[in-house]
């Protein structure tokens, strides 16, 4: 039985990335082979050299919201409000800083466009709130919001495209699918033109991915809900790859969590949609992944349990030790690795 410290790594500061790569897809690559036991140090570019006509690149294309704003009470207060998850069309889940001026029925105005009405807190002190506005909520969040980078994030974000993969698409997420990061239209192009099919999944990520986990045994830590779709398409394509033995490779942690999700005993997928709490940790058996796109995770966080659950723990430990002795860079503006 794990514990949270036998996920613990030493990281120095300076090995948070700040800023994301230019190119995106200049970053580092560290591609451990698993079969072979062997590990290679490369640029992200180069990871068209590991992947063949016939694999599926599994990527998620949820769009991170500019899920930040900043709200004021009548008496001249500030409010900081994150945004969480959709419940209806204008109800949202929505974390508040601090929570004393957000009671049940308190008004809070953000722009003369957009204010709220706070309905409800949850058993975790999140508030449940109404927004009321004239016109488009996206186009007015998109003026009014900024991007929730996560707390290790303290340089300003220059471009906020950077904080998106180029393949977003669905809104929904507070934070981004970090791996997906790296690849450029260009890199992208030159993969599918190998003969490597690309399917698209969502899981709109949650905040709950920074969460740490508090609990000591790592199996009595409750995972956050998070809201995924897989659709026809994408079922049919992973599907055809899995019963001709082909591989499936999944951009992310995000992806692995909605594949294993939706897969079958067998690692077969029917198109769906709903809210998954899976929480893959060692020695987790996977159904429909088999190789992963990934950045370096936060000590003792749940994506490194994720990633540990691939590789084995005592290995993933011994890589990103290697990682930190080669100067890596580290989580969501970081570099990336692929086991395969």
């Amino acid at each position: 039985m794990f514990t949270k410290k036998d996920f613990y790594y030493d990281l120095p500061e300076e090995l948070i990335a700040q800023t994301p790569a230019t190119p995106r897809d200049s970053s580092r690559l560290l591609v451990y082979d698993r079969a072979a036991d062997k590990t290679e140090h490369k640029i992200f570019r180069d990871i068209y050299g590991y992947l063949k006509s016939g694999d599926v690149l599994v990527i998620n294309n949820t769009k991170v919201l500019p899920a930040r704003m900043y709200a004021h009470t009548e008496h001249g207060g500030v409010v900081e409000i994150l945004l969480l998850k959709r419940l209806e069309k204008d109800k949202w889940e929505v974390l508040v800083k601090p929570g004393k001026k957000c009671t049940v029925g308190k008004k809070l105005k953000i722009s003369d466009e957009l204010s709220l009405t706070v309905e409800g807190i949850t058993d975790s002190g999140e508030r449940i709130v109404n927004f009321s506005y004239v016109g488009v909520f996206e186009e007015i969040l998109d003026r009014v919001g900024s991007m929730p980078l996560p707390p290790y994030i303290k340089a300003k974000l220059e471009d906020k495209n950077r904080y998106q993969t180029v393949y977003a698409k669905c809104d929904g997420s507070a934070a981004a699918p970090t791996a997906g990061l790296h690849f450029t239209p260009e890199l992208l192009q030159k993969i599918k033109d190998k003969g490597v099919a690309v399917a698209e999944v969502l899981l709109h990520v949650g905040l709950g991915t920074f969460r740490p986990v508090k609990e000591e045994i790592i199996t009595d830590h409750k995972m956050h809900s998070e809201y995924f779709e897989v659709s026809a398409d994408a079922a049919e394509t992973i599907n055809r790859a899995k019963r001709e033995g082909r591989r499936v490779i999944a951009v992310g942690t995000t992806s692995v969590r909605t594949l294993e999700s939706a897969a079958d005993e067998n690692g077969f997928l029917k198109p769906c949609s709903g809210n998954t709490q899976i929480f893959i940790y060692p020695p987790y058996k996977f159904k429909c992944v088999d190789a992963l796109i990934t950045n370096f995770h936060l000590p003792e966080s749940t994506l490194i349990m994720l990633v540990a659950a691939l590789t084995g723990r005592e290995k993933i430990l011994s890589l990103y030790e290697e990682a930190v002795k080669q100067r890596y860079r580290f989580f969501s503006f970081g570099d990336a690795m692929f086991i395969k």
